[in-house]
């Protein structure tokens, strides 16, 4: 007998695709096999997000058109978990709207999915198991990772921050960090299994430790992952201004697995619009920051996050910010149209801007952002780097694709066994977002 197929569709960030690895992990352990085409999957999960509106949307569409294959096999599991699930409107929408949802669960509950399927088998009945918050860190959940070289880890879970625009607080909870001990022992597993890269994951890793019982923080922890044999490279996600250290600033020129790359959500340029946020940092410390860690590392490459259009956001607040990307001169940035999420603070916000002066202010800013990325990857034409090799190009078979320390995406030709190692790579041509080059 075949064994049954699942498929999991995952919207959202890093943190939520290691809860699809996790996902998956317990459903290979139940006994299905993975699948990737809708049509033969016995179960199909929507792992969703809850940041963007977007997001949000297309959940309810993909499940929309999810009813006539359920028609057609009405054996098939269908489930809905993640970040939207925490939201008590969201699911109404999807017992109301969506009947032919099977399972309902959220972000701290994932461990108890072989429970609600065998509730759902045994009565036929539609299960919802969502956790408001839970302090409980459930540490036996192995993950079937995309990658056999790279890896996320979980290091905290939640964020008490309360950005006003931001729904993470509510549906991830309040900060809880994991014991150093079971952080270090998880990559020292990966490393004994080969893998060469882990990313920190957490909403923000610059206040990891608060909630242990001793005096240890987020830069002795990359201390003791320095010294696991094996790890190559360490990279994290994702850091907040207000809590960045200098003691962080300073591992950057001491720790040699540590990744040349920072991603610093900066938000906005305008000090006006970053308190309406509560970001609790000026445009002045940001810079302070960018200053003292490139002093310490010349060639880090900074990243960031950029919101245009939020509530109150006046012409004058937006020249702020570009000025302020043209000064730091990010290597590349995520740049988000301001999207209103019930339940925070921002969507009360009276002063909402309209659609079209958003997306002419998006527009400028990308123009902006794309200059300068293609400025600074054009410096890079002549320089040999070192590059972890990811997988065989989508568009070309003959061309593997990779990244930089610095996070850069690389073109360049290859056989397939060299997947997963490192190698060095002669930059001979740049674009907006990628490099090209060939093994030296």
């Amino acid at each position: 007998m075949d064994k049954k197929k699942f498929l999991i569709k995952t919207y959202g960030c890093q943190m939520n695709e290691h809860d699809s690895e996790k996902i998956s992990w317990i459903l290979i352990k139940m006994g299905y096999s993975e699948t990737e085409d809708l049509q033969e999957a016995d179960f199909i999960i929507y792992n969703t997000c809850l940041v963007r509106e977007n997001a949000e949307l297309k959940v309810y569409g993909n499940l929309g058109a999810l009813k006539q294959l359920k028609r057609e096999k009405p054996d098939l599991i269908i489930a809905v978990c993640g970040c939207m699930m925490q939201r008590e409107e969201a699911r109404n929408v999807i017992t109301t709207k969506h009947r032919h949802v099977d399972i309902i669960f959220g972000t701290h509950n994932i461990h108890r999915l072989p429970q609600l399927i065998n509730n759902h088998l045994k009565t036929g009945k539609t299960i919802v198991d969502v956790l408001e918050d839970s302090r409980e860190i459930v540490e036996d959940i192995e993950a079937n990772r995309k990658y056999s070289y790279k890896a996320f880890v979980d290091i905290m879970y939640g964020c008490n921050n309360f950005c006003t625009y931001c729904i993470v607080p509510y549906t991830r909870g309040r900060e809880n960090s994991r014991e150093p001990e079971n952080n270090i022992d998880e990559i020292k597993e990966l490393a004994k299994a080969g893998y060469k890269e882990v990313t920190l994951l957490g909403q923000n890793v610059n206040s990891y430790g608060k909630t242990l019982k001793r005096e240890y923080d987020f830069v002795d922890l990359l201390r003791d992952i320095n010294d696991i044999e094996g790890i190559e490279r360490l990279r994290f996600m994702t850091s907040h201004p207000k809590d960045l250290s200098d003691k962080l600033i300073k591992a950057y020129g001491e720790l040699d697995k540590l990744c040349e790359h920072l991603h610093l959500p900066i938000q906005s340029g305008s000090n006006k619009v970053l308190k309406e946020m509560n970001r609790k940092y000026t445009r002045e410390d940001y810079l302070e920051i960018i200053e003292k860690i490139r002093n310490e590392l010349p060639n880090i490459a900074i990243t960031t996050d950029l919101i245009v259009g939020f509530p109150g956001e006046t012409e004058e607040d937006f020249e702020e910010t570009l000025e302020l990307v043209k000064e730091v001169e990010f290597d590349s940035a995520f740049t988000f149209l301001y999207s209103i999420r019930e339940g925070t603070i921002a969507a009360k916000m009276t002063n909402q801007i309209d659609n079209d002066i958003k997306h002419k202010r998006f527009q400028s800013l990308s123009d902006t952002l794309n200059e300068i990325s293609l400025d600074k990857n054009k410096k890079l034409i002549g320089e040999t780097l070192e590059v972890l090799v990811e997988e065989v190009s989508k568009n070309n078979p003959d061309v593997l694709t990779g990244r930089t320390r610095t996070s850069k995406l690389v073109h360049f030709k290859g056989e397939s066994e060299l997947i997963g190692s490192i190698v060095n790579v002669s930059i001979e041509n740049v674009k907006t977002f990628t490099l090209e080059g060939s093994i030296v």
